[in-house]
């Protein structure tokens, strides 16, 4: 069976996080606003698609993110509380896709697409660690 057999057309998933000044641009860059980061925003949106479906999934397998394409539509302050949705808009032999978003409570503030791949994570390992032993 395929690993993404059990996924449903429409599984979605929400979280929400209150934004801290490490989410912020000036965390990183100290000349920069303390507005919530485009990164740490897509690094959300990934982590909401990789929970909407995790459940569906065979013991040993995770996914993995490989298509992010994602707009930040507008700032948001640090104190703020931004909400990010996922759900699956499609479901291929390895593959989801998700229509992402985000909001601060005010407005949206990023939207998007976002595609994971499903990955066994012991064979996933396993490549990354020959890697590592290759490289030394």
């Amino acid at each position: 069976m395929k690993p993404t057999a059990s996924i449903p057309i429409g599984a979605v998933a929400t979280e929400q996080r209150e934004v801290t000044r490490e989410m912020t641009v000036a965390h990183f860059h100290e000349h920069m606003p303390e507005v919530y980061g485009t990164p740490i925003m897509i690094y959300h949106l990934e982590n909401t698609a990789a929970a909407a479906i995790q459940k569906f999934l065979p013991d040993g397998w995770i996914t993995v993110g490989v298509i992010v394409n994602a707009k930040h539509l507008a700032a948001t302050p640090v104190g703020a509380t931004v909400t990010t949705r996922a759900e699956v808009l499609e479901v291929g032999d390895t593959t989801i896709k998700f229509a992402v978003e985000a909001h601060d409570g005010f407005e949206k503030i990023g939207e998007g697409t976002h595609v994971r791949a499903a990955v066994e994570m012991g064979r996933f390992m396993k490549r990354v660690n020959a890697k590592v032993v290759s490289s030394q």
